[in-house]
């Protein structure tokens, strides 16, 4: 990741995610937090950046838009619930960032076998190398 800026358009991306059932729960809020910290940014930019509109980020690789579906949809499964409008709202996501339409449906379809829906990484990822080839 290039800059500050990039990072804050991710938590920002993820952020309109989790506001997507209207509410944003404390699990999601903490879930939130951590990538946050993760990417290298404070507590209180963070807490900022909520009250702010969103912005999209662009990603340079495929690398990193698979790297940011699997943030959501970790984001998405982290209070144990899926609604519809969720799903279909990272399914529209993972268009917006290129990803094959077959390997979306196939990330969430397969999040079912899985305890509490977590995809393992590298299952995804195997799931996106089958649909580029």
């Amino acid at each position: 990741m290039d800059s500050d800026q990039e990072k804050l358009n991710i938590l920002s991306e993820m952020i309109a995610f989790a506001r997507v059932d209207q509410s944003l729960k404390e699990s999601e809020y903490q879930f939130l937090v951590k990538v946050a910290s993760n990417l290298g940014i404070s507590k209180d930019t963070f807490d900022t950046l909520l009250k702010r509109k969103t912005t999209k980020p662009v990603f340079k690789s495929e690398a990193e838009r698979i790297v940011q579906f699997h943030r959501l949809l970790l984001l998405m499964n982290v209070d144990q619930e899926q609604h519809e409008k969720e799903i279909n709202t990272l399914h529209n996501l993972g268009l917006k960032m290129g990803l094959p339409p077959a390997g979306i449906a196939q990330v969430l379809k397969v999040m079912d076998t899985y305890p509490d829906k977590i995809v393992p990484p590298q299952v995804l990822i195997d799931i996106f190398k089958a649909h580029y080839n």
